[in-house]
């Protein structure tokens, strides 16, 4: 499966952004769907996963209750929304699949999108 990842930008802090990672290849149903991030200087990070019915999702500490990760497999998109950004969020956005595997370890996903820059000036 071929990911792209999508909506990233400049915002201010407060401010929100919505993520897209639109799937090619094979359809989103086949996996579970998570949103990575990666900072300058640091790993890379989970920030959320959404298993393959759309069911279930899992935050990072970090972002719970400001984050909400999506899915329409029917449009074959993840999203991602992120609400009352702070300048820590500013990273690299990655979206990724897998089929099985610890959902919060980057060593699990089989499949990921090229990323897309999110910065949330103060």
């Amino acid at each position: 499966v071929q990911l792209q990842a999508s909506g990233g930008g400049l915002v201010q802090s407060g401010c929100s952004l919505s993520l897209s990672c639109t799937a090619s290849g094979r359809t989103l149903i086949s996996y579970n769907m998570g949103w990575f991030r990666q900072a300058p200087g640091k790993e890379r990070e989970f920030v959320a996963v959404s298993t393959r019915s759309g069911n279930s999702a899992y935050y990072a500490d970090s972002v719970k209750g400001r984050f909400t990760i999506s899915r329409d497999n029917d449009k074959n998109t993840l999203y991602l929304r992120l609400n009352n950004l702070k300048p820590e969020d500013t990273a690299v956005y990655y979206c990724a699949a897998y089929v099985a595997g610890d959902w919060y370890s980057t060593g699990s996903y089989d499949y990921w999108g090229q990323g897309t820059q999110v910065t949330v000036s103060s």
